[in-house]
């Protein structure tokens, strides 16, 4: 066992032939019931900024950060009847003031009254959990402010689109003779139908709990696209948009409709906005079986982007890469989330003027 040199207290045992009590970077220490340091190795001095002189000259207490003390001197009174500290976090004030955050592993020897202990500096890990805490209440007022927002925004739009859903219940198709404004009337009607049922969708989503699960059903991939197409059909004939529709190798698949709605029309409308000047969209959308994974290949060749510039920036937040003026930066962000939230996942491959690759793999 250890001995206590008589004149000041202090243990005197093996340590002082062994390297490695001294060269340790971790907090090694030998303390007395009394509740004063009786051994330290530099490292103790080194971090708090005491000299050995004044450490030993101090109860251990007047070194704990004021907020710590209370629950320090209660863990010390199990240490005297014989109960092991593990992992023990608690913190320190430096004699510049800086608080630091240790973890302790304290064995207590009541035949000699001494506490061996060995302390880590966790105050890294202490900083990054507090920025990680704060992110995650920052998220949260985010989310709580989207659910908001898209309540908001279904409720106040859902009452002019049932106006207009009304209006076309009491137009009498009979009575208008021209061909071509009753094939407008009726595009107008099923778009404004198929903007209701998605408002109905969010308003419902946005009403429930947040851990709102997303209901799945079985998609016919062309029923889907085909009401998109119709739904946009003044913008690809504006555009003179060439879409071609492959989907040969599988053309059904389960997944939420008004993603998969979502998908097509913001992965179509990009595609149109972004096509090279004074050129017509020429966009691709196929079905793909590889190594037993479904997959949705869709691709154009527009603008296209840098992606050693923007790769990891491609489905972010309000993120743009090109001057255009109704560019949100919000379309691939939704796509990447639809297809991430139920389990499928979403990569791109992209050139400068050579167009944009999206492979889509749905969860099996």
């Amino acid at each position: 066992m250890p001995k206590v040199n008589s004149q000041n207290g202090l243990v005197q045992d093996r340590f002082d032939s062994e390297p490695f009590f001294e060269v340790s970077q971790d907090l090694m220490c030998i303390a007395g019931f009394d509740g004063y340091f009786k051994r330290i190795n530099p490292a103790v001095s080194k971090l708090l900024g005491y000299t050995e002189e004044e450490l030993f000259s101090r109860p251990i207490n007047d070194f704990v950060y004021e907020e710590d003390k209370y629950v320090t001197d209660g863990h010390r009174s199990k240490l005297k009847k014989n109960v092991p500290l593990l992992n023990f976090e608690n913190r320190y004030q430096t004699k510049s003031g800086e608080i630091l955050w240790l973890s302790w592993t304290s064995i207590p020897v009541p035949e000699s009254e001494l506490v061996y202990a060995v302390a880590k500096n966790v105050t890294q890990k202490k900083n990054l959990e507090e920025e990680r805490n704060k992110l995650l209440v920052s998220l949260s007022k985010i989310n709580e402010e989207l659910q908001h927002l898209i309540h908001m925004a279904s409720h106040d739009l859902r009452a002019p689109v049932n106006n207009l859903l009304a209006l076309f219940g009491l137009l009498d198709l009979e009575r208008i003779e021209d061909e071509e404004t009753r094939s407008l009337i009726n595009v107008l009607q099923s778009t404004t139908t198929g903007l209701n049922v998605t408002l109905n969708y969010y308003l419902d989503a946005a009403s429930q709990k947040k851990s709102l699960h997303v209901p799945v059903e079985r998609l016919n991939l062309h029923e889907v696209l085909n009401g998109v197409l119709l739904s946009i059909n003044s913008l690809i004939t504006g555009s003179g948009a060439v879409v071609d529709v492959d989907f040969s190798e599988f053309d059904t698949v389960d997944f939420n409709k008004v993603y998969m709605e979502s998908i097509f029309l913001n992965l179509m409308t990009n595609s149109i906005k972004y096509a090279k000047p004074d050129t017509q969209p020429d966009i691709a959308i196929a079905t793909k079986i590889t190594n037993g994974n479904r997959q949705l290949i869709f691709s154009d060749k527009g603008l296209g982007f840098d992606m050693e510039k923007v790769k990891n920036k491609v489905f972010g937040l309000h993120q743009t890469f090109h001057n255009h003026a109704d560019s949100k930066g919000i379309g691939l962000f939704l796509v990447y989330n639809h297809i991430n939230s139920l389990g499928g996942h979403i990569e791109v491959e992209s050139k400068v003027n050579e167009g944009v690759r999206f492979v889509i793999t749905f969860k099996d």
